[in-house]
Order: C-alpha cells, then sequence, then structure tokens
C-alpha cells in the first residue's frame, strides 16, 4: 500500500448486486478481528517472501523491494510491512502447528485504508490464502470476488466495498485481520485441518484484461492494477493466530493459555493428563495419529492415563475438547 499515490475520491468501483459477503471494519456484521483481541494465541514466527514484479505487463521494471520477510512476523503493527509485487508469495510458519477449532482460526493482517467519506469503502489489495500440513502441497481457500469488470480498478483514486469479496487476505483496512475458518476445508485429501504447519499468501493480479487472477468460480477479480511502484502489490502486515496447538485463547480461559499437562513426553508406555485449575468441567481427549485416525477417546475431569504401548514409535496427536466445541492440541512423541 503506498498511500502518496492515492488521490482519494469518493469514488467506488465495485459496488454489485450480487454484494453479499461481510462488510468493511467498523461496520456491522463485519468479521474483521482487531490486532489487538485476546482471541489470538499467536502470530507467524518465519515468513519467507518470493517477490513479484512491479508490473507484471512490463517485467523489464523487475521486483518490487518494499520492506523484508521478517516484517510479517510478529504481531500486527502496520509500521512494517512487505509488499509481495504482482504474482508475489509468502509463505509463513509458526512456533506450533494451526488446528481447526471453531469459528475462524487464523488472521491476515494488509494495510488497507478506508474511504473517510464512506464505512463501507476501503482501498484494498488482494491475495490467496493457501494452507499446508506439510509445507509440500496447498489447499487453496475457495476465494469469490464479485467485484465489477466493466472499469479496471487503478492504483490511485477509487476504492473498493468489502461486502464484494470473500476468502481473500486485504479485505479489511490496517490493523484488522481478514479471518480464515480451517472448517471450509474439511475432507480436502492430504489435508489435515488439525495440523497446519504453512500458511501462503498469493498476490491477487488485479487486471481485468490479460494477466487476470480467478476466483473459483472462474470470476476475475478486479482490484488495484497497475500499482507499478517498489510497494505495490499485496502489502503483508501479520498472520495471527486464534487456534494454536498447545494453546486455548485466552477470552476462552483467562487464567491461562495452557489448560492441560501432559507427561511424559515423549513417552514409551502412557501419557498423564493433568487438567489446569482453570478448567471447571469434564473435557474430552482424543488421541489421533498423524492422518487424524482416532486411536482413544476418553472424557476426563481429573488426572487420567492414555496407554501408548501398543502404538508404533512417531508422532500422535492428543486433543482436548470442551461442550462448547473449543479445542486444545498437543503434539506427542511416542518412543
Amino acid at each position: 500500500m503506498t498511500r502518496y499515490i492515492l488521490t482519494i475520491l469518493s469514488v467506488c468501483a465495485c459496488l454489485t448486486a450480487n454484494a453479499q459477503f461481510a462488510p468493511q471494519a467498523g461496520v456491522p456484521g463485519s468479521t474483521a478481528i482487531h490486532k489487538a483481541d485476546n482471541a489470538f494465541t499467536g502470530w507467524a514466527k518465519d515468513c519467507i517472501v518470493t517477490r513479484g514484479w512491479i508490473d507484471i505487463a512490463d517485467k523489464s521494471q523487475g521486483y518490487v523491494s518494499l520492506g523484508i520477510d521478517n516484517n510479517a512476523t510478529g504481531m500486527a503493527d502496520n509500521n512494517g510491512i512487505v509488499s509481495l509485487g504482482d504474482s508475489g508469495v509468502a509463505i509463513l510458519t509458526f512456533e506450533s502447528p494451526v488446528y481447526n477449532g471453531t469459528g475462524p482460526d487464523f488472521a491476515v493482517f494488509e494495510n488497507g485504508f478506508p474511504n473517510p467519506a464512506d464505512p463501507e469503502e476501503a482501498f484494498m489489495e488482494l491475495a490467496f490464502v493457501e494452507v499446508s500440513s506439510d509445507g509440500i502441497n496447498y489447499t487453496r481457500f475457495p476465494a469469490v470476488s464479485h467485484t465489477a469488470l466493466t472499469t479496471q480498478v487503478p492504483a490511485s483514486g477509487v476504492y473498493m466495498v468489502a461486502r464484494n469479496v470473500n476468502n481473500l487476505a486485504g479485505k479489511y483496512t490496517a490493523g484488522y485481520g481478514t479471518p480464515f475458518d480451517l472448517e471450509e476445508l474439511a475432507g480436502t485429501p492430504g489435508l489435515d485441518i488439525n495440523h497446519i504447519t504453512h500458511v501462503r499468501l498469493v498476490d491477487v493480479v488485479g487486471d481485468v484484461n490479460v494477466h487476470t487472477s480467478k476466483d473459483k468460480d472462474g470470476n476475475i477479480i478486479n482490484d488495484p492494477y497497475p500499482t507499478a511502484f517498489n510497494g505495490g502489490g499485496f502489502d503483508l502486515d501479520a498472520v495471527g493466530v486464534i487456534h494454536m496447538a498447545g494453546k486455548f485463547p485466552s477470552a476462552i480461559y483467562d487464567a491461562e493459555k495452557t489448560i492441560a499437562t501432559v507427561y511424559p513426553n515423549p513417552a514409551a508406555d502412557r501419557i498423564t493428563i493433568s487438567l489446569s485449575p482453570s478448567v471447571k468441567e469434564a473435557v474430552t481427549a482424543t488421541l489421533t495419529d498423524m492422518t487424524g485416525k482416532v486411536l482413544q477417546q476418553t472424557h476426563i475431569s481429573q488426572p487420567a492415563t492414555m496407554q501408548l504401548a501398543e502404538y508404533n514409535k512417531g508422532i500422535y496427536y492428543l486433543v482436548l475438547q470442551n461442550a462448547q466445541g473449543n479445542k486444545w492440541v498437543e503434539k506427542i512423541s511416542k518412543l
């Protein structure tokens, strides 16, 4: 996002009869999550960016250069971003895997800004969001765009409407994350939605003529193009995690985010599960293998053991879930 090139006009290029999704941050019904929300349990630890073009139609201009990869790690702050450029890619990893809990599981932050004359409108640069449970194979969230195609959204002077897009990062203004729910990807072959290790962002090239990006239905996505400067394309600020293995959002258990102690780990024969004092109700304990296959399941309200002797050496997952569907996930190493 390079604000200095914008001449602010109260023009909206993208309000169509098909608008149907959540509105801009601050508008009632928005799904935007503020960076200070206590639902976040962690932030991206590492980021590797493959820069995209300053202008994909004129590759002689080279690649964008604004920011460094580490600007996308840690909490969203809007002070340090890294620009992806046309078709650029960022891959982010985390302290612990991201898992499928109740509601959104992580959120992506860009540095868009609102139209001061209309809260429904903002300057937005978009990106596809993909996840992987092995760092090799990625699954893309099913993006939808109802942006108008009659007029190219230029790099200056035109705002967009968040209601027209879904499952695209950059939908919300700076300081507000666009949420993503792994439940939408349930059943995808080769993807373990309870063990997401990598999040990949791919810049949307908003050209409606030649270098088009399309949504899941084949519709062209119209966003600012060309942004022919060193800070062009999607500007990544941060990725915040709500459901991170080993932690519960503090909104659920304010006393402490870790709701149980599991020992020994690694273990040869058995593990003991001891719930933290903040947990006042019984939880369901489920042991799965790396594919998500359920091996054991029991209800516990006090220290309990699970036998591991019959299983092969390797990695397993212990999932604790309360009556509201909130999950806590711990990786277990079997010796």
